[in-house]
């Protein structure tokens, strides 16, 4: 029996998948830097959302079900049809403070929209705590600069 090398379809796929490798790889080397790129959300991948509805459980409930983690980050985003964000800022709050009950601090968010509101788990860094630590090292390297 005679076998012959490099025939049948699998040496065509796999030509073709490498041309289509070389030629994306050339077009991407082409483009101006920076281009094509997605920005990165400050915010994690949500674990798991809460929407405030008829018959949802408690925040607080949710919460307890959830897996416990210092790494998680709680993220309340209550969105306010036009001229009723006090209303959503309330709604959010009120969430907030039930989170508090259970044991989590919360983010919040308030954003125009179709006036929903939801919970969301990630984990993130607060920005908040990386909003600190970046002034506290603009703070330290401007006195370094003002000393003689």
């Amino acid at each position: 029996m005679i076998v012959r090398a490099g025939t049948g379809w699998q040496y065509l796929l796999a030509d073709l998948s490498l041309i289509l490798f070389l030629v994306t790889a050339a077009a991407l080397s082409q483009a101006p830097s920076g281009s094509g790129t997605a920005p990165v959300s400050p915010q994690g991948e949500p674990l798991a959302f809460y929407r405030v509805e008829a018959g949802a459980p408690p925040l607080g409930r949710w919460l307890q079900d959830q897996s416990p983690d210092a790494r998680q980050q709680l993220t309340i985003v209550a969105q306010y049809a036009p001229g009723r964000q006090a209303e959503a800022l309330s709604r959010a709050e009120t969430l907030a403070r039930e989170a508090g009950a259970a044991g989590a601090d919360a983010r919040i968010v308030i954003e125009p929209g179709a006036g929903g509101v939801t919970a969301s788990l990630a984990y993130d860094v607060p920005a908040a705590s990386m909003a600190r630590h970046l002034h506290s090292i603009g703070q330290a390297n401007s006195v370094q600069k003002d000393r003689p």
